[in-house]
């Protein structure tokens, strides 16, 4: 059986209280305001609320859907990006609205989206 010495726990455990103090997006470095300004350009909003579920999942349970997975971030790129099919609670499916950024085609405001969403 492995057992640490008397300080040894202590990074392992200073890491970790770091993770429960600090959400995903703020290690990241998550710009809040510029993705809450994108979602709203893209009229996301309109579908989708922070905490409360409209047409579309509210963004906390995208978040907790996705947590711990590894291909959370790239999972939800494609999503936004590639106007894939959207299925709402009644059934029927449309076509995602691909998110437009200015300039076009800017990644890193999609990439600070989706850190946001996961975040919550």
């Amino acid at each position: 059986m492995f057992l640490m010495k008397s300080r040894e726990w202590l990074i392992p455990m200073a890491i970790l209280g770091l993770g429960l103090v600090f959400p995903a997006g703020a290690r990241a470095g998550v710009d809040i305001e510029a993705a809450k300004a994108l979602a709203r350009q893209n009229n996301c909003f309109k579908c989708h609320g922070i905490s409360k579920e409209k047409d579309g999942p509210a963004y906390t349970a995208v978040a907790e859907k996705y947590r711990g997975k590894e291909n959370a971030e790239a999972r939800l790129i494609e999503h936004i990006t590639s106007g894939e099919k959207a299925k709402f609670p009644d059934g029927h499916e449309e076509a995602h609205k691909i998110v437009k950024t200015s300039p076009p085609d800017d990644m890193a405001q999609i990439k600070n989206l989706i850190d946001w969403i996961l975040s919550l």
